[in-house]
């Protein structure tokens, strides 16, 4: 009986053995089985990222005309991601800085775009942002120089775009300037086109190609230009009480526009003075919003003809209205002529994307709208409010540093002024430059002409602060916690910078040369600073964004949503408090 239980539980004993073998090996296979999850595959990126933008559009704009608007402007406030509170944080706030900043995502500093134009120590002479003696105009008149991006330091979006995509991606800038053209769409570029005032048509250089395409001839054979010689301004609103009441009557006491061949009030006749098309009339084409017209018809060619967003390499297309500046310049920010022309880039921009929605479809296009800077009021329309606007005259600025280097250096007794020559005849973007050679000649301490002649320059009335080139160089701003200090040094460029840097008062003017603007811009403050940035596209969720941004962060932003490396000196953040599923 005890061998027969035990045989029992032998087998009972290999049963279970079995059993667990079984389930061990059947869990084993369930395991094996199971197929490993697998990762989303990412989405397709767009076909192509739209850059609109529209120079001297202050922010506020949005918010004073934006029930007003009808078109492209309403579209994107609906349907995209808005900051409210965006400030370039950088000084001098000029075109080509602003427009330099957008697509590498970074400041003056790195760019080293400081200014529209400055002094190039090297050659001594006076250079713009896109000054190249290498490059010819394709297109223009035979004296018309050429330009290019070469003085560029930093990579662009479009530049990542080529470089990741073997140059497939195509990149295109189009605007009125050559500036605003160039500078966004970077050093490889497939292509940069503006508008000439001296012919009348739409020109490139030498540095993208050794011709103008086809389709682009064939464009200006057709003087589209010329088709604008004669036309009327007029009102876009029938409803005139709608501009009185938005910004008061058509020609203010303030509202002086000099010697220019036009009137301060609707309407306004566009022909230059002249009898025919010619410079004079394609000068003052740029003052009116026909030339947006133009650049929308332009930009529509450029996406048909170089098949822009046709296939699955993102492409990159940047236009700039520089109308809108024109006209800001003319007849400052609290126009009717301003108002309107706001109304009217609103229709503009509309177009624009519908033309883009039929062609590329906007559900494949990431479109980005900004502008380069915003614009002070007219300083006698300062005045008048109240509100201390002032001219300050750069001859005066250089006349004060020039009295404070005599009285500290001047050698006693000697009938030559010895120190006449320590500061360069040339006050640009709030700079003065120095003379090394002579300081050198001299034996002159830099660091301590640089203290003299800020002290000098502060004497200049409507003069608020200034800055040494050693202050900059060696940390001696709190840039933390001095916000027009911090604009100042991003603005600072140690090759191309100035000694000395200025800042105006605001609402006061500095002017540079005999030429007279009634409005303009340039300075660290709000009104100059302060510029919309909407994003509209997938992976963006619309809304009002109250954190605070730059344009800065709309290169880093467009790199993380396309998934590319960014730009070479990107400093500005990711905006990723809008993204989300669309």
């Amino acid at each position: 009986m005890r061998l027969a239980r035990r045989a029992a539980h032998f087998v009972l004993a290999l049963l279970l053995v079995g059993v667990n073998l079984n389930g061990a090996a059947a869990g084993q296979r369930g395991r094996t089985q199971t197929p490993p999850a697998v990762a989303a595959s990412p989405a397709a990126r767009p076909r192509l990222v739209l850059l609109i933008v529209v120079d001297q559009f202050r922010y506020d704009y949005l918010e004073r005309y934006g029930d007003l608007f009808t078109g492209g402007l309403r579209r994107m406030l609906r349907d995209g991601a808005n900051w409210t509170n965006a400030d370039y944080d950088h000084m001098p706030t000029y075109t080509a800085p602003g427009h330099a900043t957008l697509m590498t995502g970074t400041w003056p500093a790195e760019t080293g775009i400081i200014g529209n134009e400055w002094y190039e120590r090297d050659t001594g002479k006076r250079v713009t942002s896109v000054t190249d003696t290498t490059t010819k105009a394709l297109g223009g008149e035979a004296q018309e120089a050429g330009a290019s991006p070469r003085r560029l330091l930093a990579s662009t979006l479009g530049d990542e775009l080529r470089l990741v995509t073997n140059d497939r991606a195509k990149v295109v800038g189009i605007s009125l300037k050559d500036r605003a053209a160039i500078l966004p769409v970077g050093r490889h570029a497939s292509a940069a086109y503006w508008f000439s005032t001296q012919s009348g048509r739409m020109i490139s250089s030498d540095y993208y190609f050794n011709q103008l395409p086809a389709w682009v001839t064939a464009y200006n054979d057709a003087r589209p230009a010329d088709n604008y010689f004669g036309a009327r301004w007029e009102r876009l609103l029938p409803d005139t009480g709608e501009y009185e009441r938005r910004t008061g009557p058509d020609a203010p006491m303030w509202e002086n526009i000099g010697t220019a061949k036009d009137t301060n009030t609707f309407p306004h006749i566009v022909t230059g003075g002249a009898s025919a098309p010619g410079k004079d009339f394609y000068g003052a084409l740029d003052y009116t919003p026909f030339s947006n017209d133009l650049l929308v018809s332009f930009a529509e060619q450029a996406i048909e003809h170089e098949q822009i967003g046709q296939d699955a390499d993102t492409d990159l297309l940047s236009v700039s209205f520089s109308a809108n500046d024109y006209v800001g310049h003319r007849f400052g920010p609290y126009s009717q002529e301003a108002m309107d022309i706001t109304l009217r880039v609103d229709r503009q921009i509309g177009a624009l994307l519908d033309y883009v929605d039929a062609h590329v479809g906007l559900q494949h296009t990431l479109v980005v709208f900004t502008a380069d800077h915003g614009v002070a009021p007219i300083p006698e329309h300062a005045t008048a409010l109240g509100l201390s606007g002032g001219r300050i005259n750069g001859t005066e600025v250089l006349t004060a540093v020039r009295n404070a280097t005599k009285a500290r250096y001047a050698r006693p007794n000697e009938a030559k002024d010895t120190t006449a020559d320590y500061a360069l005849d040339t006050f640009l973007n709030g700079n003065v430059y120095f003379n090394t050679v002579a300081l050198k000649r001299d034996g002159i301490d830099r660091a301590e002409l640089e203290r003299v002649a800020c002290e000098g320059a502060l004497t200049v009335p409507g003069v608020a602060r200034c800055f040494t080139r050693t202050q900059l160089e060696r940390g001696g701003v709190d840039a933390a916690v001095d916000p027009v200090a911090r604009r100042v040094l991003h603005g600072f460029n140690q090759r191309r910078s100035g000694d000395i840097v200025l800042v105006q008062e605001p609402y006061k003017y500095f002017t540079e040369g005999t030429g007279f603007t009634p409005a303009t811009h340039g300075t660290p403050y709000s009104y100059d600073t302060h510029v919309p940035v909407l994003f509209m596209g997938r992976g963006l969720m619309p809304g009002r964004y109250a954190q605070p941004a730059t344009p800065a962060d709309i290169a880093p932003t467009l790199a993380a949503l396309l998934r590319v490396q960014a730009p070479s000196n990107a400093t500005g953040r990711i905006l990723v408090e809008a993204f989300g599923s669309k």
